[in-house]
Protein backbone atom coordinates (compact mmCIF):
# COMPACT_ATOMS: atom_id res chain seq x y z
CA UNK A 1 0.00 0.00 0.00
CA UNK A 2 1.27 3.84 -1.01
CA UNK A 3 -0.55 6.42 0.93
CA UNK A 4 1.19 10.20 1.97
CA UNK A 5 0.16 12.34 5.07
CA UNK A 6 1.55 15.68 5.76
CA UNK A 7 0.72 16.51 9.21
CA UNK A 8 1.65 20.54 9.25
CA UNK A 9 1.95 21.66 13.18
CA UNK A 10 1.10 25.12 12.62
CA UNK A 11 3.95 27.50 13.63
CA UNK A 12 6.43 25.65 14.53
CA UNK A 13 9.47 27.40 12.81
CA UNK A 14 13.12 25.89 13.34
CA UNK A 15 14.54 29.39 13.16
CA UNK A 16 17.37 30.39 10.31
CA UNK A 17 15.02 31.78 7.50
CA UNK A 18 17.58 33.37 4.69
CA UNK A 19 15.19 36.16 4.25
CA UNK A 20 14.44 36.75 7.57
CA UNK A 21 16.01 40.63 7.78
CA UNK A 22 13.07 41.47 5.06
CA UNK A 23 10.90 40.79 7.69
CA UNK A 24 11.96 42.33 10.95
CA UNK A 25 12.89 38.40 12.44
CA UNK A 26 16.28 37.80 12.54
CA UNK A 27 16.94 35.75 15.31
CA UNK A 28 13.71 34.20 15.57
CA UNK A 29 13.41 30.98 16.89
CA UNK A 30 10.07 29.30 17.61
CA UNK A 31 11.35 25.73 18.91
CA UNK A 32 14.91 26.65 19.60
CA UNK A 33 13.87 29.63 21.95
CA UNK A 34 11.24 27.29 23.26
CA UNK A 35 13.10 24.41 24.25
CA UNK A 36 15.58 26.94 26.08
CA UNK A 37 13.52 29.09 28.05
CA UNK A 38 12.10 25.20 29.34
CA UNK A 39 16.08 24.33 30.01
CA UNK A 40 16.43 27.03 31.65
CA UNK A 41 12.76 26.67 33.75
CA UNK A 42 11.98 29.43 32.53
CA UNK A 43 9.08 27.45 30.58
CA UNK A 44 7.28 26.00 33.60
CA UNK A 45 3.74 26.17 34.28
CA UNK A 46 2.30 24.77 37.82
CA UNK A 47 -0.08 21.67 37.30
CA UNK A 48 0.49 21.69 33.67
CA UNK A 49 4.10 21.31 32.97
CA UNK A 50 8.24 21.63 34.25
CA UNK A 51 11.59 20.71 33.59
CA UNK A 52 13.15 20.83 29.98
CA UNK A 53 11.54 20.34 27.09
CA UNK A 54 10.33 16.55 26.51
CA UNK A 55 9.54 15.07 23.37
CA UNK A 56 11.25 11.94 22.42
CA UNK A 57 8.94 10.90 19.89
CA UNK A 58 10.09 13.77 17.62
CA UNK A 59 13.47 13.78 18.35
CA UNK A 60 13.65 10.19 17.30
CA UNK A 61 12.74 11.62 14.02
CA UNK A 62 15.18 13.73 13.71
CA UNK A 63 13.88 17.19 14.99
CA UNK A 64 17.12 17.98 16.45
CA UNK A 65 18.72 17.64 12.66
CA UNK A 66 16.16 20.15 11.82
CA UNK A 67 17.47 22.46 14.03
CA UNK A 68 20.95 22.24 13.13
CA UNK A 69 19.84 22.35 9.31
CA UNK A 70 18.45 25.89 9.91
CA UNK A 71 20.71 27.50 12.76
CA UNK A 72 23.64 25.13 12.94
CA UNK A 73 22.50 24.72 16.93
CA UNK A 74 21.00 22.01 18.40
CA UNK A 75 18.62 22.86 20.94
CA UNK A 76 18.92 21.65 24.66
CA UNK A 77 17.32 18.58 24.72
CA UNK A 78 16.87 17.72 21.32
CA UNK A 79 19.98 15.77 21.23
CA UNK A 80 21.02 14.07 17.45
CA UNK A 81 22.13 10.92 19.53
CA UNK A 82 18.55 9.92 20.47
CA UNK A 83 17.60 10.17 16.21
CA UNK A 84 16.69 6.47 14.66
CA UNK A 85 16.05 6.57 11.03
CA UNK A 86 14.30 8.93 8.73
CA UNK A 87 14.91 11.98 7.03
CA UNK A 88 15.23 15.33 8.33
CA UNK A 89 16.37 18.79 7.94
CA UNK A 90 14.45 22.10 7.30
CA UNK A 91 12.87 24.31 4.33
CA UNK A 92 12.98 27.96 3.74
CA UNK A 93 10.23 29.52 2.17
CA UNK A 94 10.05 31.27 -1.30
CA UNK A 95 6.71 32.57 -1.11
CA UNK A 96 6.30 36.47 -0.28
CA UNK A 97 4.11 36.07 2.94
CA UNK A 98 4.75 34.41 6.52
CA UNK A 99 0.77 33.63 6.99
CA UNK A 100 -0.40 29.96 6.85
CA UNK A 101 -1.84 30.08 3.43
CA UNK A 102 1.39 31.07 1.53
CA UNK A 103 2.60 28.03 3.63
CA UNK A 104 0.36 25.39 3.04
CA UNK A 105 0.04 26.23 -0.73
CA UNK A 106 4.16 26.16 -1.11
CA UNK A 107 4.16 23.07 0.94
CA UNK A 108 1.94 21.61 -1.90
CA UNK A 109 3.51 22.61 -5.00
CA UNK A 110 2.26 26.34 -5.07
CA UNK A 111 4.36 28.80 -3.97
CA UNK A 112 3.23 32.36 -3.87
CA UNK A 113 5.00 34.67 -6.32
CA UNK A 114 2.67 37.76 -6.07
CA UNK A 115 2.11 40.12 -2.73
CA UNK A 116 -0.68 39.73 -1.12
CA UNK A 117 -2.37 42.73 -0.07
CA UNK A 118 -1.49 44.17 4.02
CA UNK A 119 -3.04 47.03 6.02
CA UNK A 120 -0.94 49.17 7.33
CA UNK A 121 -0.24 49.85 11.14
CA UNK A 122 -1.76 53.32 11.76
CA UNK A 123 -5.59 53.62 13.40
CA UNK A 124 -8.18 53.26 11.71
CA UNK A 125 -6.45 50.73 9.51
CA UNK A 126 -8.54 50.05 6.90
CA UNK A 127 -9.43 52.13 4.07
CA UNK A 128 -12.80 54.64 4.86
CA UNK A 129 -14.66 53.46 1.77
CA UNK A 130 -14.52 49.64 2.96
CA UNK A 131 -16.18 50.13 5.89
CA UNK A 132 -18.07 52.31 4.60
CA UNK A 133 -19.81 49.84 2.09
CA UNK A 134 -19.26 46.95 4.53
CA UNK A 135 -22.08 48.65 6.98
CA UNK A 136 -24.51 49.79 3.78
CA UNK A 137 -24.38 46.13 2.64
CA UNK A 138 -24.51 44.90 6.30
CA UNK A 139 -26.99 46.59 7.72
CA UNK A 140 -25.24 48.36 10.71
CA UNK A 141 -24.13 51.87 11.40
CA UNK A 142 -20.42 51.19 12.06
CA UNK A 143 -17.37 49.16 12.66
CA UNK A 144 -15.76 48.40 16.27
CA UNK A 145 -11.73 48.01 16.34
CA UNK A 146 -10.58 48.81 12.67
CA UNK A 147 -7.16 48.45 13.91
CA UNK A 148 -4.00 45.30 14.52
CA UNK A 149 -5.00 43.54 17.21
CA UNK A 150 -5.22 40.06 19.04
CA UNK A 151 -8.26 38.43 18.42
CA UNK A 152 -8.53 37.46 22.28
CA UNK A 153 -7.31 40.27 23.67
CA UNK A 154 -10.09 42.90 21.21
CA UNK A 155 -12.88 41.02 21.93
CA UNK A 156 -12.11 41.31 25.87
CA UNK A 157 -11.81 44.54 24.94
CA UNK A 158 -14.53 45.53 23.17
CA UNK A 159 -16.87 42.91 23.49
CA UNK A 160 -18.84 44.72 26.18
CA UNK A 161 -19.66 47.69 23.21
CA UNK A 162 -20.37 45.06 20.68
CA UNK A 163 -22.96 43.63 22.59
CA UNK A 164 -24.51 46.83 23.34
CA UNK A 165 -23.93 48.38 19.88
CA UNK A 166 -24.00 45.62 17.60
CA UNK A 167 -21.25 46.67 15.59
CA UNK A 168 -18.93 44.15 14.27
CA UNK A 169 -15.08 44.04 15.63
CA UNK A 170 -13.01 44.28 12.60
CA UNK A 171 -9.40 43.63 13.30
CA UNK A 172 -6.48 42.63 11.34
CA UNK A 173 -2.95 41.32 11.72
CA UNK A 174 0.81 41.22 9.79
CA UNK A 175 -0.75 39.13 8.22
CA UNK A 176 -2.99 39.52 4.46
CA UNK A 177 -5.95 39.08 6.74
CA UNK A 178 -9.02 40.68 7.29
CA UNK A 179 -11.47 39.21 10.69
CA UNK A 180 -15.00 39.73 11.87
CA UNK A 181 -15.86 38.92 15.96
CA UNK A 182 -19.14 39.31 16.49
CA UNK A 183 -21.12 37.18 19.56
CA UNK A 184 -23.42 34.07 18.82
CA UNK A 185 -26.33 35.07 19.98
CA UNK A 186 -26.33 39.15 20.03
CA UNK A 187 -25.11 39.50 16.34
CA UNK A 188 -26.01 36.05 15.18
CA UNK A 189 -23.67 32.98 13.77
CA UNK A 190 -24.98 33.43 9.97
CA UNK A 191 -25.48 37.22 10.30
CA UNK A 192 -21.47 36.86 11.15
CA UNK A 193 -21.08 34.27 8.17
CA UNK A 194 -23.17 36.78 5.35
CA UNK A 195 -21.06 39.74 6.49
CA UNK A 196 -18.17 37.58 5.85
CA UNK A 197 -18.96 36.95 2.33
CA UNK A 198 -19.78 40.91 1.72
CA UNK A 199 -16.21 41.62 3.28
CA UNK A 200 -14.52 38.74 0.81
CA UNK A 201 -16.43 40.15 -2.37
CA UNK A 202 -15.15 43.79 -1.36
CA UNK A 203 -11.64 42.62 -0.69
CA UNK A 204 -11.10 40.85 -3.96
CA UNK A 205 -9.61 43.23 -5.82
CA UNK A 206 -6.90 44.22 -2.82
CA UNK A 207 -5.56 40.73 -3.03
CA UNK A 208 -6.53 40.34 1.07
CA UNK A 209 -5.52 36.61 1.71
CA UNK A 210 -8.44 35.82 4.06
CA UNK A 211 -11.67 37.07 5.32
CA UNK A 212 -11.85 35.11 8.83
CA UNK A 213 -15.28 34.59 11.11
CA UNK A 214 -14.60 34.71 14.65
CA UNK A 215 -17.24 34.22 16.63
CA UNK A 216 -17.66 34.14 19.97
CA UNK A 217 -19.92 33.79 23.30
CA UNK A 218 -20.31 34.59 26.85
CA UNK A 219 -18.87 32.59 29.41
CA UNK A 220 -18.49 32.78 33.63
CA UNK A 221 -14.94 33.49 33.04
CA UNK A 222 -15.78 36.57 30.00
CA UNK A 223 -16.15 36.49 26.27
CA UNK A 224 -14.50 33.29 24.33
CA UNK A 225 -13.79 32.38 20.84
CA UNK A 226 -15.66 29.23 19.64
CA UNK A 227 -15.15 26.42 17.20
CA UNK A 228 -17.75 27.82 14.21
CA UNK A 229 -14.67 30.17 12.79
CA UNK A 230 -14.86 30.11 9.25
CA UNK A 231 -12.16 31.50 6.62
CA UNK A 232 -12.97 32.94 2.96
CA UNK A 233 -9.98 32.70 0.75
CA UNK A 234 -9.14 32.67 -2.09
CA UNK A 235 -8.23 29.64 -4.03
CA UNK A 236 -3.96 28.35 -4.97
CA UNK A 237 -3.49 30.42 -7.94
CA UNK A 238 -1.68 27.01 -9.66
CA UNK A 239 -2.33 23.65 -9.78
CA UNK A 240 -1.79 22.42 -6.04
CA UNK A 241 -1.11 18.21 -5.22
CA UNK A 242 -4.99 18.50 -3.84
CA UNK A 243 -5.78 18.66 -7.26
CA UNK A 244 -3.63 16.59 -8.94
CA UNK A 245 -4.66 13.98 -6.55
CA UNK A 246 -8.08 14.58 -7.13
CA UNK A 247 -7.21 14.31 -11.46
CA UNK A 248 -5.53 11.18 -10.58
CA UNK A 249 -9.43 10.22 -8.76
CA UNK A 250 -7.23 9.44 -5.67
CA UNK A 251 -9.01 9.64 -2.29
CA UNK A 252 -8.45 13.00 -0.18
CA UNK A 253 -8.68 13.55 3.09
CA UNK A 254 -8.00 17.08 4.78
CA UNK A 255 -8.28 17.37 8.66
CA UNK A 256 -8.30 20.76 10.76
CA UNK A 257 -8.55 23.91 8.73
CA UNK A 258 -7.19 22.59 5.36
CA UNK A 259 -10.69 23.01 3.69
CA UNK A 260 -10.36 26.57 4.94
CA UNK A 261 -6.93 27.32 3.33
CA UNK A 262 -7.74 25.84 0.01
CA UNK A 263 -10.64 27.91 -0.37
CA UNK A 264 -12.03 24.16 -0.45
CA UNK A 265 -10.47 23.53 -3.81
CA UNK A 266 -9.78 19.88 -4.42
CA UNK A 267 -9.84 19.00 -0.21
CA UNK A 268 -11.92 16.15 -0.53
CA UNK A 269 -13.42 14.64 2.84
CA UNK A 270 -13.05 17.46 5.20
CA UNK A 271 -12.49 16.83 8.86
CA UNK A 272 -12.92 19.47 11.78
CA UNK A 273 -12.14 19.78 15.47
CA UNK A 274 -12.36 22.04 18.09
CA UNK A 275 -8.76 21.75 19.33
CA UNK A 276 -5.78 19.55 18.33
CA UNK A 277 -6.62 16.81 20.74
CA UNK A 278 -10.02 16.72 18.13
CA UNK A 279 -8.18 16.76 15.15
CA UNK A 280 -5.76 14.46 15.90
CA UNK A 281 -8.27 12.10 16.95
CA UNK A 282 -9.80 12.84 13.23
CA UNK A 283 -6.86 12.46 11.62
CA UNK A 284 -5.62 8.88 13.72
CA UNK A 285 -9.21 7.52 12.84
CA UNK A 286 -9.16 8.29 9.29
CA UNK A 287 -5.96 6.56 8.74
CA UNK A 288 -7.25 3.29 9.13
CA UNK A 289 -9.61 4.11 6.55
CA UNK A 290 -7.59 5.48 3.85
CA UNK A 291 -7.11 3.49 0.94
CA UNK A 292 -3.71 2.53 -1.25
CA UNK A 293 -2.76 5.93 -3.22
CA UNK A 294 -4.67 8.30 -1.06
CA UNK A 295 -3.37 11.63 0.40
CA UNK A 296 -4.63 12.86 4.26
CA UNK A 297 -3.37 16.86 4.99
CA UNK A 298 -3.24 17.44 8.32
CA UNK A 299 -3.48 20.83 10.59
CA UNK A 300 -3.06 21.42 13.79
CA UNK A 301 -3.69 25.25 15.05
CA UNK A 302 -3.83 25.47 18.22
CA UNK A 303 0.40 25.85 18.13
CA UNK A 304 -0.54 28.92 16.50
CA UNK A 305 -3.54 30.99 18.18
CA UNK A 306 -4.02 29.93 21.24
CA UNK A 307 0.12 29.81 22.15
CA UNK A 308 1.74 31.73 19.48
CA UNK A 309 0.07 34.78 18.86
CA UNK A 310 -0.37 34.94 22.72
CA UNK A 311 3.34 34.68 23.36
CA UNK A 312 2.65 31.94 26.03
CA UNK A 313 6.07 29.51 26.04
CA UNK A 314 4.73 27.39 28.71
CA UNK A 315 1.31 26.92 26.79
CA UNK A 316 3.34 26.40 23.31
CA UNK A 317 6.16 23.51 25.08
CA UNK A 318 3.05 21.76 26.47
CA UNK A 319 1.15 21.33 23.36
CA UNK A 320 4.45 19.98 21.88
CA UNK A 321 4.41 17.20 24.47
CA UNK A 322 1.08 16.36 24.15
CA UNK A 323 0.91 16.26 20.53
CA UNK A 324 4.76 14.23 21.00
CA UNK A 325 2.81 11.40 23.68
CA UNK A 326 -0.21 11.40 21.69
CA UNK A 327 2.10 10.71 18.06
CA UNK A 328 2.66 6.77 18.57
CA UNK A 329 -1.36 6.43 18.16
CA UNK A 330 -0.97 7.59 14.32
CA UNK A 331 2.89 6.31 13.65
CA UNK A 332 0.94 2.97 14.99
CA UNK A 333 -1.50 2.97 12.28
CA UNK A 334 0.95 3.30 9.52
CA UNK A 335 1.46 0.16 7.06
CA UNK A 336 4.19 -1.06 4.53
CA UNK A 337 5.10 1.57 1.45
CA UNK A 338 3.00 4.67 3.24
CA UNK A 339 5.04 8.05 3.94
CA UNK A 340 4.47 10.56 6.15
CA UNK A 341 5.75 14.23 6.84
CA UNK A 342 5.97 16.63 9.65
CA UNK A 343 6.49 20.11 9.14
CA UNK A 344 5.65 23.72 9.86
CA UNK A 345 4.01 26.84 7.62
CA UNK A 346 6.10 29.69 9.20
CA UNK A 347 6.99 30.53 12.49
CA UNK A 348 5.07 32.35 15.79
CA UNK A 349 8.07 32.37 18.03
CA UNK A 350 6.26 32.73 21.85
CA UNK A 351 9.38 34.88 22.91
CA UNK A 352 9.31 37.36 19.92
CA UNK A 353 8.21 41.26 20.20
CA UNK A 354 4.68 41.73 18.89
CA UNK A 355 2.03 39.01 18.18
CA UNK A 356 2.50 38.09 14.57
CA UNK A 357 4.49 35.09 12.40
CA UNK A 358 7.80 35.11 12.36
CA UNK A 359 9.80 34.58 9.08
CA UNK A 360 11.60 31.13 9.69
CA UNK A 361 12.59 27.78 7.97
CA UNK A 362 10.21 25.14 9.03
CA UNK A 363 11.01 21.54 10.36
CA UNK A 364 11.21 18.36 7.60
CA UNK A 365 10.57 14.70 9.49
CA UNK A 366 9.66 12.32 6.28
CA UNK A 367 9.58 8.65 7.70
CA UNK A 368 7.96 5.55 7.49
CA UNK A 369 7.38 2.12 9.09
CA UNK A 370 10.25 0.89 6.25
CA UNK A 371 13.11 2.35 4.77
CA UNK A 372 12.98 1.34 1.57
CA UNK A 373 13.48 4.88 0.22
CA UNK A 374 16.18 5.40 2.16
CA UNK A 375 19.80 5.35 1.66
CA UNK A 376 20.36 5.01 5.53
CA UNK A 377 18.44 4.24 8.69
CA UNK A 378 18.39 8.37 8.82
CA UNK A 379 19.66 10.88 6.20
CA UNK A 380 19.89 14.63 6.48
CA UNK A 381 18.22 16.94 4.23
CA UNK A 382 19.88 20.21 5.24
CA UNK A 383 18.14 23.34 4.10
CA UNK A 384 15.99 22.72 1.32
CA UNK A 385 15.16 25.78 -0.99
CA UNK A 386 11.40 25.43 -0.78
CA UNK A 387 8.71 24.08 1.22
CA UNK A 388 7.66 22.79 -2.71
CA UNK A 389 10.40 19.73 -2.05
CA UNK A 390 7.79 18.62 0.60
CA UNK A 391 5.08 18.66 -2.03
CA UNK A 392 7.39 17.67 -4.71
CA UNK A 393 8.60 14.14 -2.65
CA UNK A 394 4.68 13.01 -1.65
CA UNK A 395 3.83 13.08 -5.59
CA UNK A 396 6.54 11.20 -6.42
CA UNK A 397 6.12 9.02 -3.29
CA UNK A 398 2.18 8.30 -4.96
CA UNK A 399 3.18 8.17 -8.56
CA UNK A 400 1.26 11.83 -9.54
CA UNK A 401 2.49 14.25 -11.94
CA UNK A 402 5.23 16.62 -10.75
CA UNK A 403 3.48 20.62 -10.56
CA UNK A 404 6.73 22.29 -11.87
CA UNK A 405 7.55 23.38 -8.17
CA UNK A 406 10.59 21.81 -5.84
CA UNK A 407 12.42 19.19 -5.85
CA UNK A 408 11.90 15.41 -4.47
CA UNK A 409 13.83 14.41 -1.88
CA UNK A 410 13.38 10.70 -2.43
CA UNK A 411 15.95 8.15 -4.42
Amino acid sequence: MTRAFIIVLDSLGVGGAPDAQRYGDIGSDTLGHIAKRCAEGDADRSGHRHGPLHVPNLTSLGIGECCRAATGAIPPGLDLEAWRDGYAGAAAEVSTGKDSQSGHWEIAGSPVHFEWGYFPRSEPCFPQSLTDELCERGGFDGVLGNKHASGTQIIDELGDEHVRTGWPICYTSADSVFQIAAHEQHFGLERLYATCEIARQLLDEMRVGRVIARPFVTTEHGYQRTSNRRDYGVPPPFPTLLSRARDARREVVSVGKIGDLFCHTATGRELKGKDNDAVFDQAVDAVKHLGDGGLMFVNLVDFDTLYGHRRDVPGYAAALEDFDARLPEFLQQLVSGDLAIITGDHGCDPTWTGSDHTRECVPVLAFGPNPEHRRASRHSLGQRASFADMGATVAQHLGLPQGGHGLSFLW
